[in-house]
């Protein structure tokens, strides 16, 4: 796995790690292609078919989801001729992301939800349609915006934007 970390700082505008992860992950064929491997599909053809995104666009972002360490090529049970795509740690921390767009996006963007995702309590077994916060792993409270309180601690910025001395 190659080690891809970006320097916020050599991109254009404010230094933010929401802007360097764009700049690997915010491809919609990147993130079509990690939601469809999360899902269990790890052939390029399945992963192709259920994006929709054009072939040699796609193997261009898996190469680069590769490169960095997002997914891996392992072979695909028994057949070691085919390479299939999984999640590494870090396509696996994207999961939380991929549901809150789909949470956005059922909310604001289409007209009836295409899909659910379930949660299975692990205590009781019970099955219920997921309802995530996002909840302090300090206090344990949910996290409110009013609550958030950001600090700038990149070179020559402040909250307005670059400062003089930038």
């Amino acid at each position: 796995m190659t080690d891809l970390r970006i320097d916020p700082a050599t991109l254009p505008g404010r230094p933010c790690s929401a802007a360097s992860a764009l700049q690997l992950v915010g491809d919609r064929w990147a993130l079509l292609a990690i939601r469809e491997v999360s899902f269990g599909n790890h052939q390029f053809g399945q992963i192709a078919r259920n994006t929709g995104a054009p072939t040699d666009r796609l193997a261009a972002r898996l190469k680069d989801l590769v490169a960095a360490g997002v997914l891996e090529r392992r072979p695909s049970p028994g057949n070691s001729r085919y390479q299939g795509y999984h999640l590494t740690q870090a396509g696996r921390d994207l999961g939380p992301v991929i549901r809150e767009l789909v949470r956005w996006g059922d909310r604001w963007v289409v007209t009836e939800p295409p899909q659910r995702f379930w949660h299975t309590d692990p205590d009781s077994g019970e099955r219920h349609e997921l309802r995530s916060e996002v909840v302090c792993t300090v206090c344990g409270r949910q996290v409110e915006g009013r609550d958030l309180h950001r600090e700038t601690v990149a070179a020559h910025w402040d909250q307005a934007g670059p400062t003089e001395a930038g």
